[in-house]
């Protein structure tokens, strides 16, 4: 049976073993509330609605711009809030409170490729007032893994379809199909772009020696010379211009010209103005309609007058059509011509008086 003294020893060694025990399970909760600010730290309440939890579990670390704050203390899915059922309740240290605004951004992230989900808090455009306790925050969707995946997916897929076709066309390029198989298969197609090459290249060297016509324009100085002194000769002639100097400076400088041209167009209106008033003859012409029919009927006279002439009646038209009687008169003119000669050579000739008396 053992003594007194053996019991007390046990039942001390009891006590400091649950002594210890409850030391490391309270040094534990310290720990495990450290990454809040610690357990008796005020802490600040706030709610975020996400379209999917993304794996998002109660514990899961609250961040801002990469600093954990706090820890998400609820995950539950409201109805009512549809299209963002799902309802994010975070507790984050109060000491923060200041860096968080009424228009701060909630987002779910995931640490790394296969990591947990958080909640990652960012203010860097927001401006708004600090939260109150049970405030809700703005939410902004970010690409599940699963979506992440799919995509990377139809990526490869896209990738796997390229490489076929760049396979396919690499056959074709070896077969000898298309204008590049032909270049890298033909000898014949490669001699001729190697002498083209060549010819090129003897061009190039004919033209940096100064032969030929792109030769002496690339290298001889003539026309350069030549060029300059037309520019010289421009840039005298603008020169002149606007200083008013010649006939085309004057008409730029010059104001009688705008004013005579200025006259002249006050003039011209003038007149247009009483032609149409009806003023003078071209006015009479324009408003008259009696000066009108007698003007008409005048040009149809001497339009049948001419058509006459032309037809051969009258004298005018026998004298015009007729060619003999073009001649008489001629050969008539002609005798009067030589009868007048001979009376100014021999006036006695052709002028004789004779008196007779009875």
């Amino acid at each position: 049976m053992p003594s007194r003294k053996q019991i007390q020893w046990s039942q001390l060694r009891v006590g400091v073993l649950i002594t210890a025990a409850t030391a490391v399970l309270i040094g534990l909760i310290l720990l495990m509330s450290a990454t809040s600010g610690g357990l008796f730290t005020p802490r600040l309440l706030l709610r975020a609605y996400f379209t999917n939890a993304a794996g998002l579990k109660n514990g899961a670390p609250v961040t801002l711009e990469g600093v954990t704050i706090g820890n998400v203390i609820g995950v539950r899915v409201v109805p009512q809030r549809n299209p963002r059922p799902v309802e994010v309740t975070m507790r984050v240290n109060m000491k923060y409170a200041p860096a968080l605004h009424t228009d701060s951004t909630a987002l779910i992230s995931q640490a790394g490729v296969l990591g947990d989900s958080y909640v990652d808090l960012t203010s860097r455009h927001a401006t708004g007032t600090q939260p109150a306790n049970g405030a809700e925050l703005n939410t902004s969707g970010a690409p599940s893994i699963q979506e992440v995946i799919s995509s990377s997916n139809s990526s490869l897929e896209d990738l796997q379809g390229l490489i076929h076709r760049l396979d396919t066309l690499i056959d074709n390029l070896n077969s000898g199909k298309g204008t590049i198989g032909e270049f890298i298969n033909n000898p014949a197609l490669f001699a001729k772009i190697s002498r083209i090459a060549d010819n090129l290249d003897t061009i190039t060297t004919n033209i940096s020696e100064g032969k030929g016509s792109l030769g002496k324009l690339a290298t001889d100085d003539t026309l350069y010379t030549r060029a300059d002194s037309a520019i010289d000769r421009l840039n005298r002639i603008v020169t002149d211009l606007d200083e008013g100097k010649g006939s085309a400076g004057k008409l730029l400088k010059d104001d009688t010209l705008y004013t005579n041209l200025n006259a002249a167009v006050a003039n011209t209106n003038q007149l247009v103005s009483e032609i149409n008033a009806g003023k003078g003859a071209f006015g009479k012409l324009a408003r008259d309609p009696a000066f009108a029919a007698r003007l008409d009927d005048t040009v149809v006279r001497l339009d049948n007058i001419l058509k006459g002439v032309e037809e051969g009646k009258g004298t005018l038209g026998q004298l015009a059509e007729n060619r003999s009687l073009y001649d008489h008169a001629d050969q008539t003119l002609d005798q009067a011509d030589q009868l007048v000669k001979g009376m100014r050579e021999d006036p006695k000739k052709y002028l004789v008086i004779r008196l007779k008396l009875f």
